[in-house]
């Protein structure tokens, strides 16, 4: 009776605390819904477009100006990457597939060469994204033990890869602040003196954006490289916005600079400029065969499609053919600059096809991109967490699609929008 007497206790215990067990998970779940649900209720969605990425974009039967899409070529609308795809379409189909199993087509390797071409380096591999491209330049190269230098404006890309990666050892230097990169690299070269559990010493990297999305400005490269060279660490640039921009026939900020040859990694995207989707990494042979043989990104992702693949074949085409198109796009920034300038707007340092429309304010900023949209213009409002607090702004992406035209009537919009808004302000 008492061996019973223990058991009902013991039971009765046991099914007390698997109801409070149960309890608890289901108050956890509950609040995690409660919590997804508030969010939810504030959600924005997003203007839906019902055209191409053209000069302009038609949002519920309303044609508007496209001063918001980093299709800087016109490429998204180009007849040529149309046909191309087209083409590819009928011969191949559409999927692909692994590219360690079947999913390595012709296409692929023909893409690979051209961008190695074009770039200037001995190679090239793709991914379906340049955000793949940034964690796989990363997380296939270093360990743990090494160390990064980051330019602290860097994009929430390479952010991301450096965490995944678990580097332990990793500084962010002032935003173009060589004084402040050096500093940070005479503290890695103090942290490289002790080996890693391999006995081999930490790798340093150097990482920066080739062009700072936000502002338009470009690093500077050259002393980065020469940084680099002193403490014998590797360069890596993320060069999204100067594909297909900068450089000689838009081969990207290390031909702006010069320096082929001396950036040790090279990343692209292909859904800027190039108007497709994905990403590159252009480095020397044996860097880009580790790439090829260890990135899980590749490994574990299927290969662009065909359409894909031979639109961006063209789009390496066509910027081989001729500089016209790159020409057009700088011709149409430096009209947009003189004109903003000239009506006594703020543009800050931008030195690319990304024009800063500095406002400060967050509200102001929104209210300002409402009233242009209300105007025809598509000019999105950059604030707060994307940009300090007081460094509003309306980005606009110049684009080589726009006609002289084009360009005024979006001039003409920021104009009126300007004045309206400062009567309203005056008379508050």
């Amino acid at each position: 009776s008492s061996s019973g007497g223990c058991l009902t206790r013991f039971l009765s215990n046991s099914l007390s605390c698997s109801q409070s067990f149960s309890h608890v998970a289901m108050a956890t779940t509950a609040r995690l819904w409660s919590r997804l649900a508030a969010a939810s209720a504030n959600k924005i969605n997003p203007r839906v477009i019902s055209s191409g990425q053209g000069a302009y974009l038609t949002i519920e039967g309303k044609d508007y100006l496209n001063f918001c899409s980093s299709h800087y070529l016109g490429f998204a609308e180009e007849p040529r990457l149309k046909r191309a795809a087209k083409d590819a379409i009928d011969k191949y189909g559409l999927g692909t597939g692994y590219r360690t199993l079947s999913g390595t087509h012709a296409l692929h390797i023909e893409l690979e060469r051209k961008i190695a071409e074009f770039k200037g380096t001995e190679a090239a591999v793709c991914f379906t994204s340049a955000y793949a491209a940034n964690a796989s330049a990363v997380q296939t190269l270093l360990s743990k033990e090494d160390i990064v230098v980051s330019d602290q404006l860097n994009h929430a890309s390479i952010i991301d890869a450096v965490r995944v990666t678990g580097v332990k050892n990793k500084f962010a230097y002032a935003h173009s602040d060589m004084t402040d990169l050096e500093k940070k690299l005479q503290t890695a070269a103090e942290l490289q003196k002790t080996p890693k559990s391999n006995g081999e010493n930490p790798l340093i990297l150097i990482v920066t954006d080739g062009v700072f999305s936000m502002d338009g400005d470009l690093p500077p490269l050259p002393k980065i490289v020469e940084l680099a060279k002193k403490y014998d660490a590797l360069t890596m640039v993320d060069d999204a916005h100067g594909e297909g921009v900068l450089g000689k026939g838009g081969r990207g900020v290390v031909n702006h600079f010069g320096l082929e040859g001396e950036v040790d990694i090279e990343i692209g995207s292909l859904s800027k400029a190039f108007s497709v989707m994905g990403g590159f990494i252009a480095a020397k042979q044996p860097l880009i065969d580790h790439y090829m043989m260890n990135a899980r990104q590749r490994l574990m992702s299927i290969a662009l499609t065909i359409p894909d693949t031979a639109a961006l074949i063209e789009a390496v085409n066509m910027l081989g053919e001729s500089e016209l198109l790159v020409s057009k796009l700088w011709d149409n920034v430096h009209y947009l600059r003189k004109g903003f300038t000239e009506m006594g707007f703020d543009i800050g340092h931008s030195e690319t096809p990304i024009i800063p429309v500095m406002l400060g304010d967050e509200d102001y900023a929104k209210e300002f991109s409402a009233r242009l949209f209300e105007e025809g213009v598509f000019a999105s409002p950059i604030v707060f967490p994307m940009v300090a607090r007081g460094k509003a702004r309306v980005r606009v992406i110049v684009s080589a699609s726009f006609s002289k035209e084009d360009c005024d009537v979006g001039l003409a919009a920021f104009k009126r929008v300007q004045e309206a808004m400062e009567i309203e302000k005056a008379r508050a």
